[in-house]
């Protein structure tokens, strides 16, 4: 006899748990506990085996008679329901798991050796804003290249063109190492080459060469902290990143080699870098040592000397000397990088002593001595060069003097 809903919402438990037939194989398992589920016999390969429909009432009469109707058409197929079942399951939770935003997450985890905590929070928070928000629950098998793109030109229409750019990067990566790991089979992101609008490149606000002498003239003028003024000339000097500078150490310098050896855990790209100093480097760190040599670090916190300078000492130093807008002192590189290949300096050498580092990795492993004796003779080619700014002014100075004297 047919089940009905009012026999099964009725049916009591007994001392021991019982069934209730509806045909086909299909029955209800009533519990001592009082649960009632759902259940499937078949024989598949001549095994019995029984098959799980649900529990009731969660799953109605109707509903897991509509189950029992496609375990019996895939059986009829030939195919062994319990196992279609269970593989559906399997890739249901690896669906999950393999979502984009896991993927993400664990590739953004691997990557956090190689990258400064900032930058690494940065990553995350650009994911977190831009990308998570529409693809992060999709399975990362599902993304295709339009529905990528739809989340892309969404930060191209606030006008965010270079971040817009920079996130297909990012997702490309991602999908790079979900196909390493075997997880995606193609990268969408490949696909959306130039389908945004170009973005001007960033730079910073730097110095032209012609702007140097003035430059050079009021920083040697400048009334502020000796240790201030002398961050900006050993900042020019080496043009390394300014968070570099601040916390340079004492114990990183070698004085006899002329060397300033920062370690990896400082650097942008988490290798060691080599900064060979010149004559004139190394004066300004001779001037320093009776000043600041008793503490670990050569430009230590005028309030609290156990720690570096502040990361705002040295621009508003630049700002009080009329460079607002017109100059950073992360645009010293830049300032540094045109010159020196206007000069014909190798572009490999430049980059080196830049430390940027190589994209590809087309030559493996990074080498921080590399190109050494080249970058020692440009570096030290570069303090000469401004040193003969400088005296450029000077000159100028004398010279405008004179004219204003003889006229008088």
């Amino acid at each position: 006899m047919k089940l009905t809903d009012t026999a099964i919402k009725n049916a009591k438990p007994k001392e021991k748990s019982y069934k209730m037939s509806d045909g086909d194989g299909m029955f209800v398992l009533i519990h001592i506990n009082g649960s009632k589920y759902w259940r499937m016999k078949y024989y598949f390969a001549g095994k019995e085996k029984i098959l799980a429909l649900g529990v009731y009432p969660d799953v109605g009469l109707a509903d897991a008679r509509e189950r029992r109707t496609q375990a019996r058409k895939v059986l009829a197929a030939g195919n062994d329901p319990g196992a279609v079942k269970k593989e559906a399951k399997r890739l249901a939770i690896m669906s999950a798991e393999n979502n984009f935003e896991a993927i993400a997450r664990e590739w953004h985890e691997k990557r956090g050796h190689v990258w400064t905590p900032k930058y690494s929070v940065k990553i995350l928070n650009r994911l977190k804003a831009d990308i998570f928000p529409k693809l992060g629950s999709r399975p990362i098998t599902d993304i295709k290249a339009p529905e990528l793109l739809s989340t892309i030109m969404e930060i191209e229409k606030r006008g965010a063109l270079y971040i817009a750019h920079r996130a297909i990067e990012l997702c490309s990566q991602i999908f790079t190492y979900a196909i390493v790991t075997g997880r995606a089979e193609r990268n969408p992101a490949a696909d959306l080459r130039g389908a945004l609008k170009p973005a001007k490149p960033k730079h910073y606000s730097h110095l032209k060469a012609e702007e140097l002498p003035e430059f050079l003239q009021k920083l040697e003028n400048y009334q502020g902290h000796i240790q201030t003024k002398l961050a900006l000339k050993m900042l020019m000097y080496t043009f390394v990143r300014t968070v570099e500078l601040r916390g340079a150490k004492w114990s990183e310098i070698d004085f006899d080699k002329a060397e300033w050896r920062i370690p990896a855990e400082r650097m942008k790209m988490r290798e060691q870098h080599i900064v060979p100093l010149s004559k004139q480097a190394l004066a300004i760190l001779r001037e320093l040592q009776p000043v600041t040599g008793h503490w670990e670090h050569i430009f230590p916190n005028q309030q609290k000397p156990s720690g570096c300078m502040s990361e705002n000492t040295m621009i508003y130093a630049i700002y009080r000397m009329g460079y607002h807008t017109r100059t950073t002192g992360h645009g010293f590189r830049h300032t540094a990088s045109t010159i020196l290949n206007e000069h014909g300096f190798k572009a490999d050498v430049i980059e080196r002593q830049l430390a940027h580092a190589e994209r590809k990795k087309v030559r493996g492993t990074y080498n921080h001595a590399e190109y050494l004796p080249d970058r020692r003779k440009m570096m030290q080619w570069w303090a000469n060069y401004l040193d003969t700014q400088a005296t450029i002014k000077k000159v100028c100075y004398t010279q405008n003097s004179l004219t204003t004297n003889a006229k008088s």
